[in-house]
């Protein structure tokens, strides 16, 4: 069963930048259309950006022109950048495939936003 694994979370003032990294353990089917989460603390989890196979990107409205998701094939690896980040993008975040999530989850990795 493919693990993933996220990093690159941490505390960050507003409109600062992190970028986060999703590792697979095993090959991702290159087929998979796959997805960065988030669920912030009393929320439900949320997805905010999607990537589909043949390259087409999706975002929430509420990350629209601040987030970027990308994804390296050969190294199994999917990315978010996050850009002018605010105090509401505080979360842990978490990417799966998805419209329909297919893997386990992972532990996540926190982002902290500071006003």
């Amino acid at each position: 069963q493919v693990q993933l694994v996220e990093s690159g979370g941490g505390l960050v003032q507003a409109g600062g930048s992190l970028r986060l990294s999703c590792a697979a353990s095993g090959s991702i089917n290159s087929n998979y259309d796959m997805g960065w989460y988030r669920q912030a603390p009393g929320k439900q989890r949320e997805l905010v950006a999607s990537s589909t196979s043949g390259g087409s990107t999706n975002y929430a409205d509420s990350v629209k022109g601040r987030f970027t998701i990308s994804r390296d094939s050969a190294n199994n690896t999917v990315y978010l950048q996050m850009n002018s980040l605010k105090p509401e993008d505080t979360a842990v975040y978490y990417c799966n495939t998805q419209p329909w999530v297919l893997l386990d989850w992972g532990q996540g990795t926190q982002v902290t936003v500071s006003s």
